[in-house]
């Protein structure tokens, strides 16, 4: 079975990893774990305004911390899988997540797609939710995992 993991740093990929983990047999179990670098949607609304050289070097500097932290999160998260038996390898790509995680799947094959689920309701959840929109355009059953209510207090 190959499964693809869809994650960013938060609760709900933390989730979605869990149910990786205790759902699915290692053995014939391929798992590739994804991000996906939504850049420049992380900047600052102030720095998306900021012009000039030091504005620029500074959004490049956040934009390399944001992308080494993320991969070093995908290379935890692959290990972790590893340990328990799993083959899986980490893949770090530039885009909108509800397009990279359903173009990865079709161009990998994959059986599964796993998210995590923020919970967004109304408005938010309407224009902005990965794994809603994931699930309508996926090539591939998706699993939409949710934080259980402990570990959402504690986050």
């Amino acid at each position: 079975m190959r499964i693809l993991l869809a994650i960013d740093d938060s609760t709900c990929s933390a989730a979605a990893t869990e149910a990786v983990l205790t759902q699915f047999v290692p053995l014939h179990t391929q798992v590739t774990v994804l991000h996906a670098d939504d850049w420049p949607n992380g900047m600052t609304p102030s720095m998306k305004l900021a012009e000039g050289p030091a504005a620029a070097r500074s959004a490049l500097r956040l934009h390399r911390r944001c992308r080494t932290t993320a991969a070093a999160l995908l290379e935890d998260t692959a290990d972790r899988l590893r340990r328990s038996g799993f083959v899986a390898v980490a893949s770090l790509r530039d885009g909108d997540p509800r397009q990279v995680i359903v173009d990865y799947a079709r161009e990998s094959g994959a059986d599964l797609i796993v998210v995590g689920s923020h919970g967004k309701t109304g408005l938010d959840r309407m224009l902005g939710s990965v794994s809603n929109s994931v699930a309508r355009h996926a090539p591939c059953s998706v699993e939409i995992v949710r934080p259980s209510a402990a570990a959402t207090l504690h986050a």
